[in-house]
């Protein structure tokens, strides 16, 4: 492999450890923010829906816009939103303003939307140029990166480091990272002219491919395995807080196991697809999310209630990027599925904090984790239509 090669790889790695470390600092936190801005359950929801409504916007408009100018813009441009979005939320709290929060949050999102997409792409060309399968290293340097922004979270909220000052320290020092790994994407990946045909932009007019009940199967998959994810991301430091009885500096802790979980998860990924292939992998990690949510749920015991996060954890790892590999070769026009099957999971970012947050707010927030449940046996059911469709 080339020396350019890889740097580019390496950049790749890069650009998805950080949004992972920053998402990672802010969910280890929510206690604290929501104490400073003196939030409800079903306010913070509200909160939370900038977070989801930015990544909806990054996602939707990421396409358009990695054709117009390539990757390496739109790359760049949405890895520094996420340390922007940092501050504003950092300035929110400080304030006491939850709608400055919510900013910072739609920031955020919007910068990690665009990114991600982009970044996948990027991943795409390189995984073409090699011959070698990347992006499970990639979703796996994600989850990395939430661990160690969690065992950051951890320390910084056991030593009660202002929250304000733990958000704006990260955002720091990720801007220098990005611009001295920006230097080695290069330019013009993924841009089209005037003159790219249909299907050479990744559009093929003979696949009807929203006619393809197999596809939002997929969708329905990515649904409720990104609910699950989400949702640990949204709020389990909070329901250990508040429904189990937890310190903030526990309620952190629990979030770095979960986020321990996943990283796992992502990384032996490639060995259980390897003996188990995808509808059984898939199945087998709805059920295990299942067992693990259903014991923080129901469990009185604070100990086990830890304990089942693991399983949550590693249960939701492979779901999102196992249903977009699946997307992507379940038919032609593979750019317009993957999009289609990513939005679903964003769907499931955009309604699931207001959700849980209003369900919570009634009837607590084991009761609304009742909802993820729900999905997680739902994704179950429909696992195989990951399966490869057989070669005519």
């Amino acid at each position: 492999m080339s020396p350019e090669l890889t740097r580019r790889r390496m950049a790749l790695f890069v650009f998805f450890f950080i949004p992972g470390i920053s998402m990672a600092s802010w969910v280890t936190r929510t206690p604290a923010i929501r104490d400073h801005i003196h939030a409800s359950l079903a306010e913070m929801g509200m909160v939370l829906l900038g977070l989801s409504f930015g990544s909806m916007l990054g996602v939707l408009l990421s396409g358009l816009l990695v054709s117009l100018m390539g990757t390496k813009p739109i790359a760049l441009l949405g890895t520094c939103l996420v340390p922007t979005g940092q501050i504003v939320m950092a300035l929110g709290a400080m304030a006491g303003l939850a709608p400055l929060v919510g900013l910072g949050l739609a920031l955020f999102g919007f910068g990690m939307g665009l990114g991600e997409i982009a970044i996948n792409i990027e991943g795409a060309a390189v995984e073409q140029i090699t011959g070698k399968p990347l992006m499970h290293t990639l979703h796996g340097c994600f989850s990395l990166g939430t661990v160690c922004g969690a065992a950051l979270g951890f320390s910084l909220t056991a030593i009660a480091l202002p929250v304000e000052w733990h958000l704006t320290i990260v955002a720091a020092l990720i801007v220098p990272v990005i611009v001295w790994f920006g230097r080695f994407i290069p330019s013009g990946t993924a841009r089209t002219t005037s003159r790219t045909s249909s299907t050479t932009a990744g559009l093929d007019v003979r696949d009807p491919y929203w006619c393809d009940v197999r596809l939002y199967l997929i969708g329905l998959i990515v649904l409720g395995m990104a609910l699950a994810e989400g949702a640990a991301n949204d709020w389990l430091p909070i329901l250990m807080v508040d429904e189990h009885g937890y310190s903030q500096t526990v309620g952190s802790l629990v979030f770095v196991m979960f986020a321990a979980a996943m990283t796992l998860g992502r990384f032996c990924g490639s060995y259980f697809l390897t003996c188990f292939g995808r509808a059984n992998v898939i199945r087998g990690s709805a059920l295990l999310a299942a067992l693990g949510l259903a014991c923080v749920i129901f469990t009185h015991e604070p100990l086990l209630a830890i304990l089942a996060v693991l399983p949550w954890g590693l249960g939701a790892s492979l779901g999102f990027p196992i249903a977009i590999s699946a997307a992507g070769s379940s038919g032609r026009n593979a750019i317009a599925r993957v999009r289609t099957v990513t939005i679903s999971g964003y769907v499931a970012f955009l309604i699931g904090p207001p959700l849980l947050g209003l369900i919570g707010e009634t009837a607590g927030l084991r009761q609304a984790m009742m909802v993820v449940l729900c999905l997680l046996f739902l994704a179950a059911c429909v696992a195989q239509a990951v399966h490869p469709k057989p070669q005519t």
